[in-house]
């Protein structure tokens, strides 16, 4: 759509030169027909290096968008763009497109569903219940176990294993909040890529990247009840244990181990090899090769150690405590 009747109607004022746009995009990969936004410090060589048409952008920060890219000035840059992800949200049942492409030697259960520009790849299975969305990928012999989602636009790779009421694509928690309370929705633009060899276990959730994509990558091992949020990105052998919870823009290195009920906060790295302990909440990034436990996070032996003294300072108490009697 048109740069200006896009700023009319998200609700910001523009009179600058016209242009066309044709999505939304992060600064670093944005280009010369899309939108992006900035409101984050961290990310100002994003902005300066961005080729976006246009960036809306907080008026303190006006100054930093580079020539070339318009600035679309508000006190309230990430509101808008939420408002702006609407006029962009795909239809998710589409009547136009190709009917679904089914490679040799596939079998497809009855009462699986299959939208548009669907393409299965040979010696696939898909059990019965199962929901994939239009454009849809799904590589050579993977298997989908019953009532398996995968939204709009999802890709699987080959020798893949998904097990029953796993949903794939699913929207990412996004929000942006007005000043009176109210919680405006960024509709989820981006896909999930699930590359081979990765095996899922039932019931989990794996976000879609808010404006490009969540990524598991080859060789992953995913346990039952696992969340992964979106914008994450999982290296290749990986294993995630039951009930673990990763947030928004997790990365983890490769062969990372978490193990059972822990979880991140969000935009942070974990290097590879590294091992997170059961129950453990990974609050910063964490180098690889390492041992992590506790909350707040720490390298496994400080947090034996931490463990014995708390024990220690406990029987003391206790025993003066009798003695006082």
């Amino acid at each position: 759509m048109k740069l200006g009747e896009l700023a009319e109607t998200i609700g910001v004022d523009y009179r600058g030169p016209e242009r066309e746009i044709d999505g939304i995009a992060t600064l670093a990969n944005a280009k010369e027909r899309d939108l992006s936004f900035f409101d984050n410090p961290r990310y100002l060589r994003d902005l300066a290096e961005t080729k976006a048409a246009a960036v809306l952008v907080h008026p303190r920060f006006a100054d930093r968008v580079p020539p070339g890219t318009v600035a679309l000035v508000d006190e309230e840059p990430y509101l808008k763009l939420a408002l702006a992800t609407a006029l962009f949200a795909p239809d998710v049942m589409r009547e136009d497109g190709a009917e679904p492409v089914v490679g040799e030697g596939s079998r497809i259960a009855e009462g699986v569903h299959m939208g548009r520009d669907v393409v299965i790849g040979e010696g696939v299975t898909i059990m019965p219940g199962c929901y994939l969305g239009d454009g849809v990928k799904i590589g050579d012999g993977t298997l989908l176990y019953p009532n398996v989602t995968v939204y709009h636009g999802c890709e699987i790779g080959a020798l893949c294993i998904i097990h029953a009421g796993t949903v794939i694509g699913s929207d990412g928690y996004g929000f942006a909040h007005t000043k009176e309370g109210r919680h405006i929705k960024f509709h989820q633009l981006g896909r999930v890529v699930v590359e081979d060899d990765v095996e899922i276990g039932a019931n989990c959730a794996i976000d879609r990247g808010a404006l490009e994509e969540t990524r598991i990558r080859r060789g992953t091992k995913i346990d039952n009840l696992v969340h992964i949020a979106h914008n994450c990105d999982i290296g290749e052998g990986v294993l995630l244990t039951g009930q673990v919870g990763l947030s928004g823009s997790t990365k983890l290195g490769r062969n990372v181990v978490m193990g059972g009920q822990s979880g991140t906060a969000g935009h942070l790295e974990v290097g590879d090899f590294a091992t997170i302990a059961a129950k453990a909440g990974v609050t910063k990034s964490l180098s690889g090769g390492k041992t992590y436990a506790g909350f707040p996070i720490m390298e496994h032996r400080r947090w034996l150690k931490l463990q014995g003294l708390l024990s220690r300072l406990l029987e003391n108490y206790l025993s003066q405590k009798k003695e006082r009697r």
